[in-house]
């Protein structure tokens, strides 16, 4: 789970309240002050972060109630301060490290692998020298946490080699920032409870327009989207990573449905597939339910002749789908079973989701809807 420490040192005076309030109500991981005066008032849920005035600076001006004592560590002898904490139990310590040269980097490193907090600053723009830290802490179990200038370049530490950083240091402007990086550190989908559909009928429907989702993803060979005509029920609809006669495959592309059909993206929300374009992301699901988050690239819609695919539910609910009437467009069936639209049979079983609520917007909302 990735999480976030708010630095107080450079907030104004005014402004502290309420982010500290917005701190603890988006429960925010940490908050960063080189005085007890705010920390010692922070609830048990937020972790209080002293900075101390220095390697020897254990008990931090005389204060002991911090969870965690960051120290600035410009050199070895700093470092090897640090560590005599570690091995005498003590779980507290962090070391914040500026990488601006090599040398600076080769510390950072070996914090990162030593210390049970790691926090970097870097000079440079370049997310080069983050690179070099997180593949040097792989496997160490400390944190490692980096300070993000801007809203904007924390999205971009969060994704840096896929994992990112643990942890985002961010003085926030204003009580909205520290809601906005809440949101972005949830990264994490949670897995989907897909059922069994019963196939009761393949209809040839006629021209119509269809949507290709290029996803900015590789994926699996037993991944694709939820797609359903109905906001209650999804099919889902497999990516072209299987081989295909007379083109190679496209392993980030779904044929997804017609240009009116809901796909299922994060945060249970939906959208149209004609409301999609490059830069949104939907929901990647696997046959076994498990999920994440993928970002669209493109939208390719076109006209071609429509299939429409219906199907029902264990508890008797209609699920249905319009897609291109063609071979090499499939959905996914239990067992990873990969199943060609056109050769599909009444009493087939395909996979698919069942969504508890009606959609406005594309939002859940409890309320009466009918769609036939």
């Amino acid at each position: 789970m990735k999480f976030a420490w708010i630095d107080l040192r450079s907030v104004s005076a005014d402004q502290r309240e309420a982010l500290v309030e917005a701190a603890v109500h988006a429960r925010i991981d940490g908050i960063v002050d080189d005085g007890p005066d705010i920390l010692a008032t922070l609830p048990p849920t937020v972790r209080k972060v002293l900075v101390a005035k220095g390697p020897g600076d254990g008990a931090a001006a005389g204060w002991d109630g911090y969870d965690v004592l960051l120290t600035d560590v410009t050199g070895h002898n700093g470092l090897a301060t640090l560590q005599g904490r570690v091995l005498e139990g003590q779980d507290s310590v962090a070391a914040h490290v500026p990488v601006h040269d090599d040398a600076s980097l080769t510390l950072a490193c070996e914090a990162a692998r030593a210390l049970p907090y790691t926090a970097v600053t870097f000079k440079d723009p370049t997310k080069i020298p983050l690179e070099i830290v997180i593949a040097a802490a792989d496997k160490a179990p400390g944190q490692l946490i980096c300070r993000a200038d801007s809203l904007e370049e924390a999205k971009i530490i969060l994704d840096v080699l896929e994992k990112g950083s643990e942890g985002i240091l961010l003085a926030p402007t204003s009580v909205a920032e520290v809601l906005e990086l809440a949101e972005l550190l949830r990264t994490d989908t949670p897995p989907l409870q897909l059922t069994e559909l019963t196939v009761e009928s393949i209809e040839h429907s006629g021209l119509g327009d269809r949507v290709c989702v290029d996803t900015c993803s590789y994926l699996h060979k037993d991944e694709g989207i939820l797609v359903g005509s109905y906001s209650h029920g999804f099919i889902l609809c497999s990516s072209e990573t299987h081989p295909l006669p007379y083109m190679p495959t496209r392993p980030f592309r779904v044929n997804a449905g017609a240009l009116q059909s809901y796909v299922l993206g994060t945060d249970n929300r939906t959208n149209y597939l004609s409301e999609l374009g490059a830069g949104d992301a939907v929901l990647a699901v696997s046959t076994t339910g498990r999920t994440r988050r993928v970002v669209v690239g493109r939208v390719k819609l076109e006209s071609r002749p429509l299939l429409t695919i219906k199907t029902r539910a264990e508890d008797g609910t209609l699920v249905s789908l319009a897609v291109q009437d063609d071979w090499h467009v499939r959905v996914l069936g239990p067992g990873d079973a990969v199943r060609n639209v056109t050769e599909l049979k009444k009493g087939e079983k395909l996979l698919g989701y069942l969504a508890t609520d009606q959609r406005h917007v594309g939002w859940p909302v409890g309320e009466f809807c009918v769609e036939k």
